[in-house]
């Protein structure tokens, strides 16, 4: 079993990053100036601007 992607309002930072708001189904929703919050381990996720969006760890892109 992997580590989850996606969080709630509430849940705990799982890893210390910059997270960022998504939609429901996060690659077919696009949004507009999404909320970004920095967190370290163990923070709480704060409440989103809309009921059905989460949070979600930004990455950084890969060059190859």
């Amino acid at each position: 079993m992997g580590e989850r992607t996606e969080f709630e309002t509430g849940d705990k930072a799982p890893n210390p990053g910059v997270y960022m708001e998504v939609g429901e189904n996060s690659f077919h929703t696009e949004i507009t100036d999404p909320q970004r919050v920095e967190l370290a381990k163990g923070d709480t996720f704060p409440e989103t601007s809309k009921k059905d969006r989460k949070w979600k760890r930004m990455t950084k892109a890969r060059v190859h």
